[in-house]
């Protein structure tokens, strides 16, 4: 026993001594870096003992748990025409063809005691008979109250009238870089899963996942399947939707991306509302600020968002904003690109104003927006193209303020817009898109829907059609 407690003391004092070296050599800066310790404070801080290593995650994970669920969503399509269908031979040896379906499985969180739950929209996407299963086995039938593929949200609603366990929605811009997290779902269909990580970075922006691209980045495994679980913090509260991975095999490879918590709030209060997510419009287009820029505008550091554009009579004129200034904040919140901007501004609601910081020819100033939704002005007046041209079975609108924020068409001038096209119609077979900015077709201008009407009503061998998609400007020639 002697042996073992000399020979303890021996590595006890060969620990020590170097990290002892190592506080002295590395100055007051490393020492301070200890205070916490000293002081006793309750603070964000590393283990300090054997002990505390050895504590749990337990508690957290039985809190969560119970409002987390797995979400089972299924679509009957139409079986193909049968040229024997109806003909009895047929039917008596091969009977009635079954509808094809499709499934999807992911995870969900009850955020609200009446059976409110969060998930993602690429979840239900095109999805029309939803199910939620509890985390005691119980399962629901469950409604879309809406639908917001700009964030890859989904809000659903469970038809059951009781009382059920949730999570507290947190606020994600409390949340720092090394917090301890809990990422909760149902991985791979293999039953509810909880795997601990930190927050590894905030803001991020070129995932290319939805619209608002401003990401919580957390090393918590999350696999095929956690998508629409929660991203908890210490206290139990959500601060994040995981929502995808960075992956070349299809599994966990520690980057794993959420929704902040704060754009899930604005989405969940969105559907208690209504069926639409209502957004303020800033009526301006914006762009990266590169370190040319940076230099050409006598900035000290290439960041914020450049205003490329602004709409007349929109919010960001009102306010007195111009091109070439460069917006550096929201409410006080600094903003390093575009789409932080977006992120700060979408999530503001609706009736109020908010004070934009900008910089214009090096000087900084603030100014007050008003927080107002998109006009459609003009209505967008649908109409469906039916008789015999390529547009058969699309849907087109006239674009709006509105009809621009709801397709993220921001930099659309002119032309009408293709909303929806119905499967395997004319529109579709000659790929057209959902989104496609119609300009002209056979020479003639398009300026509102009655005037694609009339076009798609002439007669033609050939149509010559220009079209605007994704920002680029394309002609076509299409045979009649």
């Amino acid at each position: 026993m002697q042996a073992y407690d000399k020979a303890a003391r021996r590595v006890y004092r060969g620990l020590i001594r170097p990290l002892a070296i190592t506080l002295f050599l590395a100055g007051p800066a490393a020492a301070q870096g200890l205070d916490w310790l000293r002081r006793g404070e309750p603070a964000a801080r590393p283990p300090a003992s054997r002990g505390e290593i050895a504590l749990s995650f337990a508690p957290v994970v039985k809190a969560a748990a119970p409002a987390v669920v797995n979400v089972y969503a299924s679509s009957r399509s139409p079986r193909a025409r049968n040229p024997f269908a109806g003909d009895p031979f047929f039917e008596r040896f091969f009977g009635a063809q079954p509808e094809r379906q499709r499934q999807s499985v992911g995870s969900g969180v009850i955020v609200a005691k009446d059976g409110i739950v969060v998930t993602n929209h690429h979840v239900i996407e095109g999805m029309t008979e939803i199910k939620v299963a509890l985390a005691d086995r119980r399962e629901f039938e469950a409604e879309i109250k809406l639908r917001d593929p700009k964030t890859d949200l989904a809000v659903l609603q469970i038809k059951a009238r009781e009382s059920f366990a949730f999570l507290e929605l947190g606020d994600s811009d409390r949340v720092e870089v090394g917090d301890l997290v809990l990422a909760i779902g149902n991985p791979f269909g293999v039953g509810q899963t909880v795997t601990q990580g930190i927050v590894s970075a905030l803001a991020r922006t070129q995932v290319g996942i939805s619209d608002y691209q401003f990401f919580i980045q957390t090393d918590a495994a999350i696999n095929p399947g956690n998508s629409g679980g929660a991203l908890v913090d210490m206290a139990g509260r959500v601060v994040g939707i995981n929502t995808a991975i960075f992956s070349r095999s299809g599994g966990s490879h520690g980057i794993g991306f959420a929704i902040p918590a704060n754009m899930v709030r604005s989405v969940v209060e969105s559907a208690r509302l209504g069926a639409v997510v209502r957004r303020p419009w800033f009526g301006a287009s914006l762009q990266p600020v590169t370190g040319e820029l940076a230099e050409t505008l006598a900035l000290t550091r290439p960041a914020g968002a450049l205003v490329a554009g602004v709409v007349p009579g929109g919010p960001a004129e009102q306010a007195g904003i111009r091109r070439l200034d460069v917006i550096v904040a929201v409410d006080g919140v600094a903003v390093e690109d575009p789409d932080a901007f977006g992120f700060r501004f979408a999530t503001k609601p609706i009736g109020g104003q908010a004070i934009v910081s900008l910089l214009r020819g090096g000087k900084a100033q603030d100014v007050t927006v008003r927080l107002a939704a998109p006009p459609e002005t003009p209505p967008r007046n649908a109409v469906t193209i039916a008789g015999d041209s390529p547009f058969t079975g699309a849907t087109v609108w006239n674009l709006s303020p509105a009809v621009k924020e709801e397709l993220s068409l921001a930099q659309a001038e002119g032309g009408i817009v293709i909303a929806a096209i119905e499967e395997g119609s004319p529109a579709a077979q000659v790929g057209f898109q959902k989104g496609d900015v119609i300009l002209a077709v056979n020479g003639q201008r398009i300026d509102d829907t009655a005037a694609m009407a009339r076009a798609t009503r002439a007669r033609a061998y050939v149509w010559r059609v220009t079209l605007n998609r994704n920002g680029q400007t394309i002609n076509s020639v299409l045979g009649g």
